[in-house]
């Protein structure tokens, strides 16, 4: 994918042509675009009756074909939403209010690794599981340091950070992004040289949708070796879950960056459980003295272990036949009611929080359905200046909080008793998490913190309200990159970055 793939197309004017005629009989050719909408929407509270549906779905299969769909929707005024893989939590990137144009890059997914530079070129519209499986079939030592979700797409994952198994060794997929081609509000095709640093910088964790339609990304892979150790261990309230877990605090972030080593806890029959996973990247015997010396409450035995390749241990309780060829299948994920919320910790919560408040939650009816992730931070998180990127969440976060509520689809369900839930238990964390601001990933969209006004118009001051939990202060830097690329601030949606100008 060198940028010579992005050049005029002599198709250009007829796509354009077609557009227009589009815009203009827009309802008649939106519906037979219905199946293929909604076979693309992971949330289903996303995918209702009255859920607004966009007046077109664009499918390009060239950058041309982006060019005129930017320049025909400016035209009439209509709002673009952009769709790698359609994981956006709060439906962002296919869902708007306004009449609105769908950019789906489901057809813009080619993939091109160089094993030889350690380098690939990805396409936006390809999966976090397309990657790993290309990176795999031409190499068993190299990686990317990317997300586990394989149905996930690479445009929005990388656009706001991405983490993974490997962050704590080679930080977010985003810092390991050197170059990118994007298309700016003017049709335009930039690379890296001719973007400038600023716009650069703020592709790279500022969040999608606001700064233009990235094509495809330049990566760097990380060194892995042939073999590395996966490992889990569940515990329930009545095997001491409770203080592992505040055990776990003062230990994960302190740990090896070989080491990754998160807990899920969840609800299972009529107890709460734990569950001790990772992943290091060595061999079992160096775990075990490792784990006995650093953690040994936990009883880590070579029981709980397995040796294989990064990608198996990453997707063998997903794909136990060692089927790797499922991280093709991009409809792989199952569609569920679901919200998310996101926190950050800077210092131990106490224990008699999991003794009390937790087992509370996950006791009531809704809880069955819910999950907390505990994922660990310092390594090269601790080393990576808040700056380099527009993700700040670095140096001083012992780990993240990720609260989800989920449910498969249902006759007459009422999933507001289920948001409820997760934000009253958000709510109730408030005291234990970080502060001024109270810190959140921009990937877990969270319309719960703030949304620009419904005009399309919005203040620094307003936007400011949920723009300071995702960016802390690289906010104001990501608004002044946005005025200066967008200023009259075509790209938008309901937690865009705003531009000064359009102000």
């Amino acid at each position: 994918m060198k940028p010579s793939h992005y050049n005029y197309h002599p198709t250009f004017p007829l796509v354009f042509a077609i557009l227009l005629a589009f815009s203009a009989a827009s309802t008649a050719v939106a519906q037979p675009h219905d199946q293929f909408l909604q076979s693309s929407i992971r949330i289903l509270r996303f995918d209702t009756e009255t859920t607004p549906k966009p007046l077109v779905i664009v499918t390009p299969l060239l950058a041309s074909h982006i060019q005129a769909t930017i320049l025909c929707s400016k035209r009439h005024g209509l709002q673009i939403r952009i769709r790698s893989g359609g994981h956006d939590s709060e439906g962002l990137s296919y869902v708007s209010q306004v009449p609105f144009v769908l950019v789906d890059l489901v057809n813009l997914r080619s993939i091109d690794v160089d094993v030889e530079s350690r380098v690939a070129w990805v396409q936006s519209g390809a999966t976090v599981g397309e990657l790993y499986y290309r990176i795999y079939e031409k190499t068993r030592t190299l990686a990317f340091p990317a997300g586990s979700c394989p149905t996930i797409g690479i445009g929005g994952h990388l656009s706001g950070g991405g983490y993974g198994v490997f962050h704590r060794k080679y930080g977010l997929a985003a810092d390991n992004v050197i170059d990118a081609h994007v298309i700016d509000a003017n049709g335009r095709i930039l690379d890296r040289k001719s973007m400038g640093e600023d716009l650069f910088w703020a592709i790279r964790g500022g969040g999608g949708g606001s700064f233009g339609i990235v094509l495809d990304w330049k990566i760097k892979l990380v060194p892995v070796p042939p073999t590395v150790t996966g490992f889990s261990v569940t515990k329930t309230l009545e095997q001491n879950a409770t203080q592992l877990i505040h055990q776990w605090q003062y230990i994960a972030h302190r740990l090896p960056k070989d080491l990754f080593f998160l807990v899920t806890i969840s609800r299972a029959n009529e107890t709460v459980q734990a569950t001790f996973s990772g992943l290091y990247l060595s061999l079992v015997d160096e775990l075990i003295p490792l784990m006995e010396t650093r953690f040994p409450e936990l009883g880590l035995t070579k029981q709980d272990c397995t040796e294989t390749s990064w990608i198996l241990v990453m997707y063998m309780s997903q794909f136990p036949n060692n089927t790797l060829e499922s991280l093709l299948n991009r409809t792989a994920a199952n569609k569920t009611w679901f919200k998310i919320k996101s926190d950050y910790v800077k210092e131990p919560i106490p224990e008699s929080v999991f003794a009390e408040i937790w087992p509370r939650y996950f006791n009531e009816d809704e809880g069955r359905y819910g999950s907390i992730v505990l994922v660990p931070y310092g390594g090269e998180m601790e080393e990576i200046p808040e700056t380099q990127t527009p993700f700040p969440h670095r140096a001083g976060n012992m780990y993240k909080i990720i609260y989800t509520i989920g449910r498969e689809e249902e006759e007459n369900l009422d999933f507001q008793r289920y948001l409820s839930w997760i934000r009253r238990f958000y709510e109730d964390m408030t005291p234990y998490v970080s502060k001024s601001p109270r810190e959140a990933y921009v990937n877990y969209r969270d319309l719960d913190l703030g949304m620009n006004n419904g005009s399309g118009i919005t203040s620094y001051a307003e936007a400011s309200i949920w723009g300071l939990k995702y960016f802390k202060n690289n906010f104001r830097r990501l608004v002044q990159v946005k005025t200066l690329v967008d200023p009259q601030n075509f790209f938008k949606h309901e937690q865009s970055i705003p531009s000064l100008s359009s102000w």
